[in-house]
Order: C-alpha cells, then sequence, then structure tokens
C-alpha cells in the first residue's frame, strides 16, 4: 500500500514507527532497530506463518525505509491481561532512550487500534497505517479456511454441535407440535439461552459453585447444612405462596391480586431461609476467625425487607378486601381493661416499615460495631 502518498514527514524531524501488536514475540520488548525488527520478523516468521504480527512488522520496516535516516522503528508487544500497561512501560522505555518529534503507528487489527491514546498521550501521532492483508478468493483459499475451521476443536463444539442439534430438532418438532410457528420459537428460545449462557459464563460459575460446595463438605462447613434447610424453607414458602394464590384465584380475583397473595403468604419463609443461610455463614466465618460486618448485617437485612414486603402486600390485600380488617382482642388484667379495635391498613403499613427500618439501623450499628472491634483487635496483634 503507498501510505506515504497522502501522509508525509519531512526528512529532518524525528519519527519513530511504532508497530502495536500483540502476544508473545519471544524475546523482551520492546525491540528497537531495524536490523533487530528484522531478525524478529524472520523468527517470528518462521515460527508462525499465518500470524498477522508479520504483516504488521513488515509494514513497520516499510514505513521507516521509506523515511530513511530520520526514522527509528520498533515493535511494541501487548499480553492479553494487562494490555495498555504493557505498551504505556514500553513506550516510556523508547522515550527516555531516544527522543522523537513525532510518531507513526502501525496495526493491523482493530483491537490494537483501540490503543492509539497511550501513543497520542506521549508523543504526537502524524499518521496511523493500518495494514489489510489481500487474501485469495478463489475456491482453493474457501477450502483451505474451511478445513482450518473443522481442525478447531473449540470452534467445532462452539459453532457445529448446535447447528447440528437444531437441525435434527426441527423435524422432530413438527412431528410433535406440528406447528412451524411454535417449532422456531422453540428452537430460537434454546438457542436464546444457549447464548445467554455463555455471555454470563453459566459455566464457570456452575463450576465455582461445585467447588465452594465441595470445599464446604469436606471441610466440616456449618453452611452446608444451614443451605440445606434454607433450601426446605424456600420450598415451603413458595408451596404456601401457591396455596393462597389459588384459593384466591378460585375467587376470580385479578391476577395481580393473586400475585400478590403468594409473595404475602411466601415472604416470611423466604425471609427465614435467607435468615438461616446467613446465620450458616455467620458461624463459618466465626470460626475461620474471618467474619465481617456484612456477615452480621445480613440477617438484619433480610428481616428488613421481609417485614417491609409482608406490610406492603398485607395494604394491598386489605384495601382490596382480599383480607378482613385486622382488629386486636379485647385484654383484661385485674381492673384494667383494654377494648378491642381494629388498626386501619395505613396503620398497619406504618408499624411495619417503621420496624423494618428499626431492625436495618440495628443491623448497621451491629456491623459497625463489629468491624470496629476486629480492626482494634488486628491492631493490638500488630
Amino acid at each position: 500500500m503507498d501510505f506515504f502518498n497522502t501522509h508525509r514527514v519531512s526528512g529532518d524531524v524525528s519519527t519513530l514507527v511504532v508497530c502495536l501488536t500483540r502476544g508473545d514475540l519471544g524475546v523482551t520488548p520492546p525491540v528497537v532497530g531495524r536490523s533487530a525488527v528484522e531478525r524478529l520478523v524472520t523468527t517470528t516468521g518462521v515460527d508462525d506463518p499465518e500470524n498477522s504480527r508479520v504483516n504488521c512488522v513488515l509494514e513497520g520496516v516499510r514505513v521507516a525505509r521509506e523515511l530513511e535516516e530520520s526514522a527509528t522503528v520498533a515493535v511494541v508487544a501487548r499480553s492479553e491481561q494487562v494490555g495498555e500497561r504493557d505498551i504505556a512501560r514500553q513506550l516510556d522505555e523508547l522515550l527516555a532512550d531516544r527522543d522523537p518529534d513525532s510518531a507513526v503507528v502501525v496495526v493491523d487489527s482493530t483491537d490494537d487500534e483501540r490503543h492509539l491514546p497511550v501513543v497520542e498521550s506521549r508523543l504526537p501521532v502524524v499518521a496511523v497505517d493500518r495494514v489489510v492483508v489481500r487474501q485469495a478468493r478463489d475456491i482453493e483459499s474457501t477450502y483451505y479456511l474451511l478445513k482450518q475451521f473443522l481442525a478447531d476443536e473449540q470452534l467445532r463444539q462452539t459453532v457445529l454441535v448446535p447447528v447440528g442439534l437444531a437441525l435434527i430438532a426441527v423435524p422432530a418438532l413438527l412431528a410433535v407440535l406440528e406447528s412451524l410457528t411454535v417449532t422456531l420459537g422453540a428452537i430460537a428460545a434454546v438457542f436464546g439461552l444457549l447464548v445467554l449462557s455463555k455471555g454470563v459464563r453459566v459455566g464457570a460459575l456452575l463450576a465455582a459453585l461445585s467447588g465452594e460446595l465441595s470445599d464446604a463438605l469436606y471441610g466440616g462447613r456449618v453452611s452446608v447444612v444451614t443451605y440445606v434447610v434454607a433450601s426446605g424453607l424456600t420450598l415451603v414458602g413458595g408451596f404456601l405462596g401457591v396455596l393462597g394464590a389459588s384459593s384466591l384465584e378460585a375467587e376470580g380475583a385479578a391476577e395481580l391480586l393473586v400475585l400478590v397473595r403468594f409473595v404475602h403468604e411466601a415472604t416470611p419463609w423466604f425471609a427465614g431461609a435467607t435468615l438461616v443461610a446467613s446465620a450458616g455463614r455467620l458461624v463459618d466465618g466465626l470460626l475461620r476467625e474471618e467474619a465481617s460486618g456484612s456477615y452480621l448485617n445480613l440477617p438484619f437485612v433480610a428481616v428488613a425487607v421481609g417485614l417491609a414486603v409482608r406490610g406492603f402486600t398485607a395494604y394491598f390485600l386489605r384495601i382490596s378486601g382480599a383480607t378482613g380488617p385486622l382488629r386486636v382482642p379485647t385484654v383484661s388484667v385485674g381492673r384494667w381493661t383494654l377494648e378491642g379495635f381494629s388498626i386501619t391498613p395505613g396503620t398497619h403499613l406504618a408499624a411495619f416499615i417503621l420496624a423494618g427500618i428499626a431492625v436495618s439501623l440495628v443491623g448497621v450499628r451491629v456491623a459497625a460495631y463489629a468491624s470496629n472491634t476486629t480492626g482494634s483487635s488486628s491492631d493490638q496483634r500488630i
């Protein structure tokens, strides 16, 4: 490509030609000087002729040759983990040894080009040379690329296996459902779940959860038992919620009101499950002397949220007439008698909200006190 037909750099200006690339070069970057860079091209090309890095570095040598004596070519490589910090460190080394007036940046991908601001923050960039490799477009080249694709085990499992399963599922689902629309919708939903699971890394999360569960079982942690109990309480809450909602649905209530009844019946059990699970984690933390303020605060948060949700759902059920008024019975103690009375929905809601706020404030106070105590003990040990 005739790059300098439109971007000319005068010969009396010192220019640094920076080849931005990625991966392991086999030597410690930066690689500076035409002879060193040419040796790097030979080594890299022999090791992996298909690597686009070879074209990027060769283009940098060509640009430096066009600029003649005013240019110094250098290869700056970044790792996949730290990226910009690698580039910044290598550029600082180059600028400490040389004092260029400007830079020409050579890249071979948009991924490398996004690191261009790191160079621009250190010296003026007069031009950016993007290397585009011309590929053959005949049948032989297509066959070669397809052969490479089929030889890649990871690509085959990621692309070919789902496509094959979809092709098998289409006739099977058509025979069962007898509807092309429903069949395509079901396959699209499965593909959507697959893509979503890859996006949120469900496999990695399940592997981490399995490892934690294995460590807990073999480590004798109390949280294993509490998690089982919490799961049982959650199932009980869901079952009772469904019973309450179904009884209300049988009376012809609105769907939103049925959902409110489910939440109202299940909330105490869900809050209890959270309380039990957090208590197990707290005990494990205390036994390992790793208990933090968040472990102490979680049970209070569970109770506070449960009170708030229970109060709001009770309020909605009462104002809709799904439940009767809440009455306090008559209480007699000796000569003193307290007559029974009804609690209004607003008063009931306010009481639950205030109780939730009070519990949460107590939790914050307890967690802060525990954190200060733990910090003081650590200082004394030091």
